[in-house]
């Protein structure tokens, strides 16, 4: 009898091991499977449908014809790139004047796209995150240049005491990246993707026993971990949670009702996979992740609508004045006096845009996230915002994210006839 007693017990003691085993690594063999390490599961997979609805919103009648040949453009495109749903949207001296969609939001389902449904938007976060930095400026709550330890006590690292918020919101505070971060228990999370965060604070964490890959401010290093440290930073420095703040100064002043934090929106599309050499022309769900670790720098969900309204925000002094909006787009200069070398801002990049053989100054952001992608750009010479978002992931971005030109071409044409 006891002998029994003693094997049922060593089984099911193996049988918890067993199980503890299979849960912690069935998530690293999702991660590695996503990023082409391991095979797939034969079954789930299904096949992109060239054929599929489309929807044009009107806001302005007068931009009719741009609207019907940039809609034509996002057809063509959602076929070229083998994307189940893309979504544009366009907005002109602050008016927003069009939205697109052409797919499937759903393939299973047959769910269409429309022109609101959601989108994971990745580390076009960032700049919605600029934003509310911006806000927090405005309203005198935040210094730039205040040190870490001033604020954030106790500093989760002795390393990260004289860090300012003007370097965690350009890049330039010599954190590491997700792949990069020394912390193990970090790194295990960062590729299961199962842990929820309710607190911007929790989730540093996560990240917040690994060294600096530099001295803050001599370098650029692009790290979506300083944007959830300066979220941190933020939260502590106004006495208001992040994801209330950006509620009440952010998606609440500018309409954005369609962008949300938890991580599941009503009308989110279902995010893809494909591995064009494994199974050409088909995609198959990505997996469950949590990504609410990465909020501030990656984790939100949006329309093109909406983030055509975020744009249109800096075209708004009640909103944001003058002087706020310079500072936010101002590209940050390192310790050496030289400007960082994506010209990188506070949450945005600052590029141009060549119209007629002029070229003039944008603001932009684009995010690639977990069967997502999202490209946002502001051209303030023409009070312009154009953004796009889609379900899948290609392999080089600017495959994606290059449809913006026709569609910003048709509007910005239309435009010019009017005036």
């Amino acid at each position: 009898m006891i002998l029994l007693k003693r094997n049922l017990l060593i089984r099911s003691i193996s049988a918890g091991v067993f199980l503890w085993i299979i849960t912690m690594l069935w998530p690293l063999y999702g991660f590695m499977s996503h990023q082409k390490g391991w095979p797939h599961l034969p079954i789930g997979w299904m096949s992109f449908t060239a054929d599929a609805p489309q929807q044009q919103v009107l806001g302005n009648p007068d931009y009719a014809k741009a609207g019907d040949l940039a809609l034509a453009a996002l057809v063509r495109h959602r076929k070229l790139i083998n994307a189940p749903a893309i979504t544009a949207a366009v907005a002109i001296d602050g008016e927003h004047v069009w939205a697109g969609a052409a797919g499937w939001a759903d393939l299973q389902s047959r769910q269409p796209a429309t022109v609101d449904t959601q989108f994971r938007i990745g580390s076009t976060s960032k700049a919605l995150t600029g934003t509310a930095l911006g806000r927090m400026m405005q309203a005198d709550l935040i210094d730039l240049d205040q040190p870490l330890n001033s604020v954030l006590q106790p500093t989760p690292n002795p390393q990260w005491g004289q860090i300012t918020p003007r370097q965690l919101a350009s890049h330039m505070a010599g954190l590491p990246h997700y792949r990069d971060t020394k912390d193990i228990a970090g790194l295990y999370h960062f590729m299961s993707l199962q842990k929820h965060y309710d607190d911007v604070e929790d989730a540093v964490s996560l990240f917040d026993d690994t060294p600096l890959l530099s001295v803050p401010g001599e370098s650029f290093s692009y790290s979506s971990l300083g944007t959830v440290l300066l979220s941190a930073f933020m939260q502590r420095a106004s006495k208001v949670e992040y994801q209330q703040w950006v509620e009440h100064q952010v998606l609440g002043p500018l309409q954005m009702h369609a962008t949300t934090m938890n991580g599941d929106g009503k009308q989110l599309a279902t995010p893809y996979w494909r591995d064009e050499a494994l199974e050409p022309g088909k995609l198959r769900e990505w997996r469950k992740v949590d990504l609410s670790h990465r909020l501030a720098g990656g984790g939100f969900i949006s329309t093109s609508s909406d983030l055509v309204r975020l744009g249109s925000g800096y075209f708004n002094p009640n909103y944001l004045r003058s002087d706020i909006v310079s500072q936010i787009w101002q590209p940050q200069r390192l310790t050496n006096g030289e400007i960082n070398e994506q010209k990188y801002a506070l949450g945005w990049r600052r590029g141009s845009y060549d119209i007629g053989g002029e070229t003039t100054s944008t603001y932009h952001h684009g995010g690639v996230s977990r069967g997502g992608q999202s490209w946002l750009i502001v051209i303030p010479e023409f009070k312009a915002v154009i953004a796009v978002n889609a379900n899948i992931n290609t392999e080089e971005f600017w495959d994606f994210a290059k449809v913006y030109r026709q569609i910003a071409s048709e509007f910005l044409a239309n435009r010019k006839d009017l005036y």
